[in-house]
């Protein structure tokens, strides 16, 4: 049984007596309350937690993929700035091998040309060399015919007056006379 005292306080405060005016009954809106309280619990235990975890464990892998995509982002950067270096790099040397290349065939050419002008005059200077040999030769041949005419000629001519021993020096006179001339 209620307390009749009870009664008056409960009828006297302002919030009991505007649950009273909507009907509203304690025993059964506890009830409701724990009830409430038991499916918040569970769907923050059962759905939410996971729904949360997974939402969490998305928002690690987005910021990692984010990191990653920086990192590649820095990372392609640096791999360009040292493609342009190589690239300068190769560029500076294919200049160089180029320019030793022009400077060693400069030079081979120069010093082919010198060797084939060295040989040239050595072939002009052994040919005069020759041609003066040759015409030497075909002097000396010319002159010892001619002396070997002259002797034959002046044999026959003189061969009547002269003795063999006279013969014999007027043909070496005539051959030293012609070979010197």
């Amino acid at each position: 049984m209620i307390h009749p005292h009870l009664i008056l306080a409960v009828s006297e405060n302002p919030v009991v007596q505007i649950a009273n005016q909507f009907g509203i009954q304690w025993q059964f809106l506890f009830a409701q309350a724990f009830s409430f309280a038991v499916v918040a619990f569970l769907l923050y235990k059962l759905a939410f937690k996971p729904v949360i975890a997974t939402i969490d464990e998305r928002q690690t892998k987005i910021a990692a993929g984010l990191q990653y995509a920086e990192e590649m982002k820095i990372s392609l950067a640096e791999s360009e700035k040292r493609q342009e270096e190589i690239l300068r790099n190769a560029s500076i040397q294919a200049t160089k091998m180029i320019d030793e290349a022009r400077a060693t065939s400069k030079e081979l050419v120069e010093r082919q040309t010198r060797e084939a002008t060295e040989r040239g005059e050595e072939i002009l200077r052994k040919a005069n060399e020759a041609t003066q040999m040759e015409r030497k030769k075909i002097m000396a041949e010319a002159r010892q015919e001619i002396a070997r005419l002259v002797v034959a000629t002046s044999t026959k001519v003189l061969a009547r007056e002269l003795t063999e021993e006279q013969r014999t020096t007027y043909s070496a006179a005539a051959t030293r006379e012609l070979t010197n001339v």
